[in-house]
């Protein structure tokens, strides 16, 4: 059986991804291809890690949670424009790894292609629980 979910149990799942990972996560970009799962290893090639801000995603609503806030740093990896592949979010501690995923779907950015220096935006960042 398939099991369907109302927009209020959604929501609070979505909620809860937040509130586990908790205040003053820490996004990290890399050059790398995504790990099979959070427990994998960090892909190679850091290229910017920034603290989020201490709420750093919107409350969520309609089985939908987006980010919150300014999202950018320097970047202190790449060279002469590495392309970014991959990303993590992580606890305040920079090592627990919450969620991960990709750069060209899951999270955009205002410039894919990274020099040292360069500031890094995060454009867009959803998370969605939709029905199986």
């Amino acid at each position: 059986m398939t099991y369907q979910y109302s927009v209020a149990v959604r929501n609070a799942s979505l909620d809860a991804k937040e509130t586990t990972i908790g205040v003053s996560a820490v996004l990290k970009i890399f050059s790398g291809a995504e790990p099979a799962n959070c427990a994998a290893a960090d892909p190679t090639g850091l290229l910017v890690s920034m603290t989020l801000p201490s709420d750093w995603m919107n409350a969520a609503s309609a089985g939908a949670k987006t980010k919150l806030g300014a999202w950018s740093a320097a970047a202190s990896g790449g060279g002469a424009g590495t392309n970014a592949a991959s990303f993590r979010i992580y606890a305040s501690d920079g090592t627990t790894c919450g969620i991960q995923g990709n750069t060209t779907v899951d999270m955009t950015l205002d410039n894919i292609s990274i020099a040292t220096g360069q500031v890094v935006t995060v454009n867009t960042f959803t998370i969605t629980a939709g029905n199986p």
